[in-house]
């Protein structure tokens, strides 16, 4: 298991910068290679533009972060040829759904995807559209995602504050959303939205729940696992459900 820390914020407070990146420029040639190479397998997959995070720091209550924007490919080259530059992070939000009966919902990737057979919250790379009067929102991005890989309805839904996920060459910001469904019912929900999506981000959904049956910041370190993002496939087969 990665070694992480978990905190909780209050308040976010990041913005871009047009700040250039030495290995994007530096390795072009090879992160276009690779990225051709990629497309081949999975031709679905776009080089648009994405931010990731050049610096961060806590002030009180409030999580201040710089980002810039740079393309998809690079970002991949970077992730995939373990983060070389080491003075920048994968920067993103997911959204924890939790049931009425205390279970997690997870997506699997699916095929088409840069993440195939990852196991995750609902979450996406943030990017230019997630940039409101030069800050960052986090808010809108998560609940974007959400609906668009579930198909749930955050109507009626409360939200927890965020917890500030802090792992090597990557920061995540995960906010736990209450559903009055079971989990049952949303897995149901999930997968019937699946099969009216032409091509669908996910390919199923695992109900999961943690050892004690409750999220807090320590049982959660069983949960956050995994060596691409925040993935979810090395979940202890016992907390799997469905």
């Amino acid at each position: 298991m990665m070694d992480i820390d978990i905190l909780p914020v209050q308040h976010l407070d990041f913005h871009v910068l047009p700040l250039s990146w030495p290995f994007a420029a530096g390795r072009r040639t090879e992160i276009e290679g690779y990225f051709t190479h990629l497309r081949r397998e999975k031709p679905q997959l776009w080089n648009g533009r994405v931010l990731l995070l050049r610096d961060f720091e806590i002030s009180g209550a409030t999580l201040q972060g710089t980002m810039f924007e740079t393309d998809y490919a690079s970002f991949v080259a970077w992730r995939d040829w373990g983060f070389p530059d080491r003075d920048v992070r994968a920067c993103f939000a997911m959204g924890a759904l939790l049931s009425r009966d205390g279970a997690f919902l997870l997506g699997v990737m699916n095929a088409h995807t840069a993440g195939a057979g990852g196991i995750y919250f609902p979450s996406g790379v943030l990017d230019p559209g997630d940039v409101v009067r030069g800050r960052v929102d986090f808010d809108r991005n998560v609940r974007r995602e959400i609906v668009e890989e579930t198909g749930l309805s955050l109507d009626d839904v409360t939200s927890d504050p965020w917890l500030l996920v802090l792992a090597p060459s990557r920061v995540a910001l995960i906010k736990i959303f209450r559903f009055r469904q079971s989990a049952s019912e949303m897995r149901a929900s999930i997968l019937a939205h699946l099969q009216k999506e032409t091509l669908s981000e996910l390919s199923d959904v695992h109900i999961v729940r943690s050892p004690c049956g409750c999220f807090d910041l320590s049982c959660s370190r069983s949960l956050l696992c995994g060596n691409d993002g925040l993935d979810f496939a090395s979940v202890d087969p016992q907390t799997v459900l469905a």
